[in-house]
C-alpha cells in the first residue's frame, strides 16, 4: 500500500468519524461535563470565597461590631457543612451524567459506620477528599476539555462568520477554511480523548478505593456463604422432615405388620417362619439405620427443644460415660446450633471408635457472642485431621463445618492423651 493510499484511508476515516455514534456520545459527554463543571465552579468557588472572606473579616475584627462578628463565625462554622452537601450533590450529579452519556455506572463505596458525628465523620473519610479532588479537577478539565471540543465543532461556523463579515484577503480566507476543516476533523478524536480521561478520573476518584472494593467483595462473599449455609441447613431440615413423615412411617408400619405375621404364623413350616423372621429383622434394622440417618441429617429435637436437649440425647446414646456441662443463657442462631451439635456428635463418634477412652466430657458455654465447645476424652491421643480422600469427613469435616460459620476448631491430642477438641463459633453467623 502506497503512502497516498494510506493518507486517503486516514482522511476517509476522519471524515466518517464526524457522524459516528461514539464521537457524538463522547461530544455529548464533554459538553455535559462542561455544564456540570460550571455548576461545580459556582458552588465550590462561591462557598470558598464566602468562607475565606469570613475568616479574613474575623482576623481584621472588630469591624462592624459584635453582630457582624457573630455572623462571620456562623459562616465559618456552617461553611464545611454546606461544602459537604455541595460535594455530595455534585458527586450524585456527576454519576448521573456519566450514566446518562456513557452508560458508565460508578458504584459508591461501602457505608462504614461513623465513629465521629456528622459532618466531622465524612470529612475524615478518604472518599470525601477523593470526591472533592475530582470536582476540582473536573472544573479544570471540564472547562478546558469541553471548551476545546465545542470550539472544534464550531470552527466551521466561526470560519463562515469570519468570511461573511470580515471580507479577508484570499490567502487569509483560505487559511481560515483550512484551519476550520482541520479543527472539525480533529473534534471526534479530541472528544474521545477528553471522555477517556474523564472516565478514568471518575473511576479512580468517584468510585470506591481498592481497599473499599476488597471490603465490599469480602462482605458480598460473607453474605453469599451465609446464604449457602442457611440454604443447606434448610434443605437438610426438609429432607429430615420428609423422611421422618414418609419413609420412616412406612417402615414402622411394615415392621409392625411383619411382627404380627411372625406371631400369627408361629405354627407354620420352618422355611416360612424363617423367611418372615428374617424380613421382620431386616425391617427393624432398616428402621434403626434410617433413624440414625435422619438424626445425622438434622435432629428434630434441636428444633423442638433446643441445643441442651439435643446434646443430652447425644450423651445418653454414647457408648461410654460422658459428662455434659452446658451454660448457654441465650440461644445462638439455628445454623450455629446445628454446627455445634454436629461437632459434638462427630467428636463423640471418633472417641467411641478410635480413642480407646473410658470416659469423656462435653462443655458448651456462651461467652458474649462466642459459643465455645470443648470435647475431652482420656483416650490414647494422636488424633489428627485425615488427608486425601477422607478430607471431607471426620475431624477435617468438623473444621470445615466450623469455618462455614466463621468459627475455628483446634485439636490438642498428644500421644497418650488426653484429647481436647475445642471450637469457637460466633453466635450470630
Amino acid at each position: 500500500m502506497t503512502s497516498t493510499d494510506r493518507t486517503s484511508r486516514r482522511v476517509r476515516a476522519a471524515v466518517s468519524a464526524l457522524w459516528s455514534g461514539p464521537a457524538w456520545r463522547a461530544t455529548g459527554n464533554a459538553l455535559a461535563a462542561l455544564l456540570v463543571a460550571a455548576v461545580g465552579f459556582i458552588l465550590l468557588g462561591g462557598l470558598a470565597l464566602i468562607w475565606v472572606a469570613a475568616i479574613v473579616s474575623l482576623i481584621q475584627w472588630p469591624v462592624g461590631g459584635w453582630a457582624l462578628a457573630a455572623a462571620y463565625i456562623a459562616v465559618v462554622v456552617v461553611g464545611p457543612v454546606l461544602a459537604l452537601w455541595a460535594v455530595q450533590g455534585l458527586t450524585a450529579l456527576q454519576r448521573s451524567r456519566l450514566r446518562a452519556t456513557l452508560g458508565l455506572d460508578i458504584p459508591a463505596g461501602p457505608r462504614a459506620p461513623e465513629r465521629r458525628p456528622w459532618p466531622v465523620g465524612p470529612w475524615l473519610a478518604a472518599a470525601t477528599w477523593r470526591q472533592l479532588g475530582f470536582h476540582l479537577l473536573a472544573i479544570l478539565t471540564g472547562v478546558i476539555g469541553g471548551g476545546l471540543v465545542a470550539a472544534c465543532w464550531l470552527a466551521p461556523v466561526a470560519a463562515i462568520a469570519y468570511l461573511a463579515t470580515g471580507r479577508p484577503p484570499a490567502a487569509a480566507g483560505a487559511a481560515a477554511v483550512a484551519a476550520a476543516a482541520g479543527l472539525l476533523l480533529t473534534a471526534p478524536w479530541l472528544a474521545r480523548q477528553v471522555t477517556r480521561a474523564d472516565a478514568a478520573s471518575a473511576r479512580a476518584l468517584l468510585g470506591p478505593a481498592r481497599s473499599e472494593e476488597l471490603a465490599q467483595r469480602v462482605e458480598s462473599l460473607a453474605r453469599s456463604r451465609a446464604d449457602v449455609v442457611a440454604a443447606a441447613d434448610a434443605e437438610r431440615r426438609r429432607i429430615e422432615r420428609d423422611l421422618h413423615d414418609g419413609a420412616q412411617q412406612r417402615l414402622v408400619s411394615l415392621a409392625m405388620n411383619l411382627g404380627m405375621a411372625r406371631e400369627r404364623f408361629a405354627g407354620a413350616p420352618e422355611p416360612v417362619r424363617r423367611a418372615i423372621a428374617d424380613a421382620h429383622d431386616e425391617a427393624v434394622l432398616a428402621l434403626s439405620e434410617l433413624r440414625e440417618f435422619i438424626r445425622g441429617l438434622h435432629p428434630a429435637v434441636l428444633n423442638d427443644r433446643g441445643l441442651v436437649a439435643a446434646l443430652s440425647g447425644l450423651v445418653a446414646r454414647a457408648p461410654l460415660p460422658v459428662r455434659l456441662r452446658v451454660d448457654v443463657p441465650r440461644p445462638a442462631s439455628p445454623s450455629v446450633e446445628a454446627v455445634a451439635y454436629f461437632i459434638v456428635s462427630e467428636a463423640l463418634t471418633n472417641v467411641a471408635k478410635h480413642a480407646q477412652a473410658t470416659q469423656a466430657e462435653v462443655t458448651v458455654t456462651r461467652d458474649g457472642d462466642v459459643l465455645r465447645i470443648a470435647v475431652t476424652d482420656d483416650g490414647s491421643g494422636g488424633a489428627a485431621p485425615a488427608e486425601g480422600d477422607d478430607a471431607g469427613t471426620g475431624l477435617r469435616g468438623l473444621a470445615q463445618r466450623a469455618a462455614a460459620v466463621d468459627g475455628t476448631l483446634t485439636i490438642d491430642s498428644p500421644p497418650g492423651g488426653p484429647t481436647v477438641i475445642a471450637a469457637e463459633l460466633p453466635c450470630e453467623s
